[in-house]
């Protein structure tokens, strides 16, 4: 089975206020057994306009990265994030299939 993932691109604007959202998502994450890949570091944007944080978080699978998003942890989560964020996020799908080749 693959693995799921968020990948999210967020501009926040109320950083004092935002940190009550990250200690609230930490249940709903860790009870879906999240892996944060990228969390709001360095990055650069050689194309398009995405915002100034890139966050990717891996599930163990597609199912589970929905699951998260659905439950009712993350809603009390995202109750706190209104106002102090605007985001933009993807649940997909990881892909197992065969990489291209060189040829």
């Amino acid at each position: 089975m693959t693995k799921g993932y968020w990948v999210a691109f967020a501009d926040v604007n109320d950083p004092e206020g935002y940190k009550a959202y990250i200690a609230e998502n930490a249940k709903a994450f860790r009870k879906y057994g999240r892996r944060f890949l990228t969390r709001g570091g360095k990055s650069e944007a050689p194309e398009g306009k995405p915002r100034s944080r890139a966050v990717v978080i891996e599930f163990p699978n597609y199912t589970a990265a929905l699951e998260c998003y659905r439950s009712p942890e993350y809603a009390t989560a995202m109750a706190l994030r209104q106002g102090k964020s605007v985001m933009d996020l993807a649940i997909v799908e990881g892909y197992a299939g065969p990489q291209p080749t060189d040829s």
